[in-house]
Formats: C-alpha cells, sequence, structure tokens
C-alpha cells in the first residue's frame, strides 16, 4: 500500500501541468483600392475589414490587434494584421525581449 500511495504522490509531483493556450495568429484580408477616395474611406475601409476578420475568422476573444503591414497591389489594398489573447500578448513581450524560455 505504502508503494502505492507513493507511487500517486510522485506522479502527481513529476507530470507537469498542461500548459495554457496562447493564440497569436496573422491574417490576411483585402479590400478594393478603387474605392478610397480619401483618408475618411481608408479608414471605414479598414475598420470593416477587421472586423470582418475578429467576427468571421478569429474563435477567441482577442485582446490586441496590430496592422504589420498594408500594400496596394493592382486595384486592392492587402492588409496583414495580427491578432492575439492576453497569453499571446505576454507570450509576444516575451519573445520580443528574448528572456523566454530556453532563451539563455
Amino acid at each position: 500500500m505504502k508503494t502505492l500511495v507513493a507511487t500517486i504522490l510522485a506522479l502527481t509531483v513529476l507530470v507537469p501541468a498542461p500548459p495554457a493556450p496562447a493564440y497569436v495568429v496573422t491574417v490576411a484580408t483585402s479590400i478594393p483600392a478603387g474605392t478610397l477616395a480619401d483618408d475618411a474611406d481608408l479608414k471605414a475601409a479598414l475598420r470593416s475589414a477587421v472586423e470582418d476578420v475578429l467576427r468571421n475568422a478569429i474563435a477567441f476573444q482577442p485582446t490586441f490587434m496590430t496592422v504589420e503591414n498594408a500594400r496596394i497591389v493592382g486595384d486592392r489594398l492587402y492588409i496583414l494584421i495580427v491578432i492575439g489573447d492576453g497569453d499571446g500578448e505576454a507570450t509576444m513581450r516575451a519573445l520580443s525581449v528574448g528572456d523566454g524560455p530556453g532563451m539563455d
């Protein structure tokens, strides 16, 4: 019986807890560039594109969003967006300063 209790105790101590999920995704979307007459049109089109991505492509509650890149190619404006949750934000912060796990 003592062996069984010792084995259970050892397993609970030695088996690590599963890591918490951290979500960070990069999404590309585009809008027609020909409809962008001024800054107000651009702002409205960007807002609409981002809201569409958040509504239809993301299955978690984001805490941050950044536009990484935007380019006009032909008649379209292509936008690269990075979206993440709180844990993903902490992971990105740790990676950006180089003090994450295994960074000696």
